[in-house]
């Protein structure tokens, strides 16, 4: 079993492996991990050299990773897919190949859709140019989708994990008061709404901001002379669901390690954990996430050191007027402008 594989790298609680991650699993007992928790290479229409596959080869690639996740994965566990979207080739038009994935884990595979959740970065610049800044026929892409799967429709969680500061609004209402009535949607509003319970239940959109710059990783990466992983998720995205979904001493894995952000939230929150990178440049970089880790830190500490307390979207009407200036392009935007 697992035993026999050597570790790349070791810590007080995990392991990094280098190496196929499929060799790694099928060398698993059945139902042993808690929560595999991964981004993997998107289907982007450009070949990346962190190995992404292709559109039209996606969901072949991933079927051998999901019978290995089927098999591994406990009765009660989690297992939490980051996607970015991707775009057609020459064309504004977005590949549906996150929701095919979504679909085949569900009816090829027996997986659950326990919650779709959408991770919001506000500081993602306007891509793609062509279609964002040039034609002027989209809006930028800042969105990923998260897909929280179960093989159980009953996957241990607990929303209490993850509660948030209440909003100024709802601070007013609970300061104020509220009249219990039957809203205009047909919601009927009791006066247990009006209840303060210390803090609000998030929704299923996570905003976090991807703008590490000067963090303890790369200042590791740059004074060792190693390339830092281009595709890391910040820090706050696996500790979100390892919170809500695991329990200390539970096993998190991740297939797709890269930098291994996973498994220094793991470590971070008492967990055991497992992360697998194919290419041992990344894992150079990873090294250093476990060397004199940081006691103590939580990223819900930096983001108030940072001022990322929340973000807001501005209301869509802002900038309209009566006087739309702009006639829309006969062609759609095909013809490039000057």
């Amino acid at each position: 079993m697992e035993r026999e594989l050597t570790p790349w790298l070791k810590t007080r609680l995990g392991r990094i492996f280098h190496g196929d991650s499929l060799n790694v699993m099928r060398c698993r007992e059945d139902s042993s991990v808690d929560m595999i928790l991964t981004s993997p290479p998107f289907a982007l229409t450009r070949k990346k050299d962190y190995g992404n596959e292709q559109e039209d080869e996606y969901l072949e690639w991933f079927r051998s990773f999901a019978l290995e996740f089927r098999r591994i994965l406990k009765p009660d566990g989690s297992l939490v897919i980051d996607l970015g979207g991707a775009w057609k080739p020459g064309i504004p038009v977005r590949s549906l190949y996150h929701f095919k994935l979504l679909i085949m884990l569900c009816e090829e595979y027996d997986f659950h859709l326990a919650q779709e959740f959408y991770w919001w970065n506000p500081s993602k610049l306007p891509t793609p140019a062509e279609w964002v800044n040039i034609r002027r026929v989209r809006v930028k892409d800042a969105v990923n989708t998260v897909w929280w799967l179960a093989k159980s429709p009953w996957p241990r969680a607990s929303n209490r994990r993850v509660l948030q500061p209440y909003s100024d609004s709802m601070r007013d209402l609970l300061n104020n008061g509220y009249k219990a009535k039957l809203r205009p949607s047909g919601h009927d509003i009791s006066e247990k709404f009006a209840r303060d319970n210390g803090a609000a239940i998030p929704p299923n959109l996570i905003a976090v901001p991807n703008t590490e710059s000067n963090s303890r990783y790369l200042r590791y990466c740059a004074k060792n002379e190693v390339r830092a992983h281009p595709a890391r998720f910040p820090a706050s995205v696996p500790e979100y669901f390892i919170r809500m979904a695991t329990d200390r001493g539970d096993l998190v894995l991740d297939p797709f390690g890269g930098s291994c952000v996973t498994g220094e939230v793991a470590e971070r929150l008492e967990r055991e954990w497992v992360c697998v990178e194919i290419k041992e440049e990344y894992l150079l970089g990873a090294k250093g996430r476990f060397e004199e880790p940081e006691q103590g830190c939580t990223t819900a500490k930096g983001a108030k050191k940072a001022g990322e307390g929340y973000y807001r979207i501005p209301h869509p009407g802002l900038l309209w007027d009566d006087e739309e200036r702009d006639l829309l392009p006969a062609d759609g935007g095909r013809k490039r402008p000057q």
